[in-house]
């Protein structure tokens, strides 16, 4: 009897070198290109990008470690005036996209924005060699920027971590005498080193990603570096070689933190049920915590949301733009697609999964997710090149047979974004359907097979609707992110193929805000919906 291979196994494998795929092809490219151009990148260019990355990746994950962490500390062991209200609203930043708070902050800040010209009126200054103001296209305003879009992902995690621990540590400590600080010190932040060691490494994982806030402010990191070697210097191995550096930093990341949470394992008692309860701190701490949190909401959301909303109430124009519409709709339409594929087969591969042998099921899982670790501008470049090959090589193919040229079906289409965004944000599906099967009692299915229930019966009628509330949630979240994608956008993008992220970044460059606004509305409205739900599952 022949063995047949399960469908769930087939499947995860095809998905494993999807994701793979352009990792191979950026080492296949960076390999064969010419020895000579490793010494010119050495000699030139790539001491200045990488230590530029490794600075901007070590100051944003080291400010939002700060951040994130200080503020779930506060809204989970300390009560003061709305904490009910602000323990979700810090989740606001993450509708905020890193380049659009960038363009926000120049216009509020720049030498004629509206901060200066108050100062020079108030002071009586003439120009900027009367006075000194920091520069906020740089590399600290980079960091500062991102830090405050950012942040959320530690708060996340390390909320929820604080609210798992049990309230027995905290009394013992304020038995012996401990203040908030020694509490933070030596009970809470230690047990919860491992949710805020992942949060930390998304950040920065997100940071090295980032290309439209540095390139606004001029900051050369890798990213940046790769868009010129191959858009400006058409130089396809040096932009490959310096995308390996990129996935270079990433794979050492990602080690650093799979390091700190194996040393890092706690176990608490089932007897352990009472949770933390906030404690009602002096009145002057209680202020001092609610203006702590408070600020990075403004700074973060509050602030860049007001300078966005100017322009669009006072030039009504910028919103009959048949461009800006065209990319709302490219980006819905990508956004829908990618979501709903993503999710699908997340969910498929998932649930196909279930009953495999552990180790295996676990080694196959994360060889689907990698994508998300790597920049949009590394995928990007790694998937371009074998679409291009397959395009290259089904056209030959239709030739010889049909004497037709069917042109170019992938590349010259929004089929390579959709790839893009379904290698990028698989980890989110995958991520959203293993916590949705987990919910799951055992004994559910097993009653169901008991009484003759089939696979497809078993999936519809109770993996589905079970799995329902995480999958939708995943569904929401890959769409708002695949909304703000840029650098994988800007490299697969069809010619004359616009997208609500990359019309806001094309007007940026040209320095016409008022026209990149409405955009960057648009994208803030549809990511505020995923932020609600988000703060919905985690009350």
């Amino acid at each position: 009897m022949k063995h047949q291979i399960p469908m769930g196994m087939l499947l995860s494998i095809g998905l494993g070198l999807i994701v793979l795929l352009p990792i191979f092809s950026i080492l296949w490219l960076a390999l064969g290109a010419e020895n000579t151009q490793w010494s010119h990148l050495f000699a030139t260019v790539l001491p200045r990008y990488l230590w530029n990355s490794l600075i901007l990746m070590a100051g944003v994950g080291g400010l939002s470690m700060v951040l994130g962490t200080g503020l779930a500390f506060v809204v989970t062991h300390l009560e003061f005036p709305g904490r009910k209200v602000i323990q979700y609203a810090l989740f606001l930043p993450l509708a905020m996209p890193a380049f659009v708070a960038a363009y926000s902050w120049v216009e509020l800040l720049e030498f004629a924005g509206p901060v200066q010209s108050f100062m020079r009126a108030l002071m009586s200054w003439n120009s900027s060699r009367d006075y000194w103001f920091p520069n906020i296209r740089s590399l600290p305003g980079a960091i500062l920027v991102l830090s405050l879009t950012l942040y959320p992902y530690v708060y996340l995690l390390a909320r929820a971590s604080f609210k798992e621990l049990p309230a027995s540590g905290q009394d013992v400590a304020r038995t012996l005498g401990l203040g908030f600080a020694q509490q933070f010190l030596r009970v809470a932040l230690p047990q919860a080193r491992p949710a805020i060691a992942a949060g930390t490494a998304i950040v920065m994982m997100e940071t090295i990603n980032d290309f439209g806030t540095v390139d606004y402010f001029a900051v050369q990191t890798l990213t940046t570096g790769i868009f010129s070697l191959w858009l400006e210097s058409y130089n396809a191995g040096a932009a490959a070689q310096l995308a390996c550096f990129a996935v270079m930093i990433v794979a050492a990341l990602l080690l650093v933190e799979k390091i700190g949470r194996k040393g890092a394992r706690f176990n608490k008692s089932g007897r352990q049920v009472a949770r933390i309860h906030p404690q009602i701190p002096q009145i002057g701490i209680a202020y001092v915590s609610l203006a702590f949190c408070v600020l990075p909401i403004l700074l973060g959301f509050a602030v860049p949301l007001f300078v966005l909303i100017e322009p669009t109430l006072t030039g009504g124009a910028f919103w009959g733009g048949i461009s800006l519409w065209r990319a709302a709709l490219h980006s819905l339409m990508l956004g829908g697609v990618s979501s709903i594929l993503v999710v699908t087969l997340a969910g498929i591969m998932v649930i196909g999964f279930q009953g495999r042998q552990q180790r295996w099921r676990r080694h196959a899982i994360t060889s689907t997710t990698l994508g998300y670790a790597f920049p949009g501008a590394v995928l990007g470049l790694g998937i371009l090149l074998p679409l291009a090959a397959f395009d290259n090589w089904f056209a030959d193919r239709v030739l010889e047979v049909f004497g037709l040229d069917p042109g170019l079906l992938l590349t010259g289409s929004a089929a390579a974004l959709v790839i893009a965004y379904f290698v990028r944000f698989f980890a989110i599906g995958v991520g959203a359907a293993e916590a949705g099967l987990s919910s799951i009692s055992s004994n559910i299915p097993a009653a169901a097979r008991s009484l003759g229930a089939s696979k497809k019966k078993l999936v519809w009628r109770i993996y589905q609707p079970l799995m329902r509330g995480s999958l939708g949630s995943a569904l929401v979240l890959v769409f708002v992110d695949s909304l703000k994608e840029l650098p994988a956008t800007l490299l697969l993008r069809p010619f004359n193929f616009e997208t609500l992220s990359t019309h806001i970044y094309g007007q940026a460059s040209l320095e016409n805000f008022n026209g990149a606004a409405p955009g960057a509305l648009l994208i803030v409205f549809f990511s505020l919906g995923a932020i609600i739900l988000l703060a919905k599952a985690n009350r």
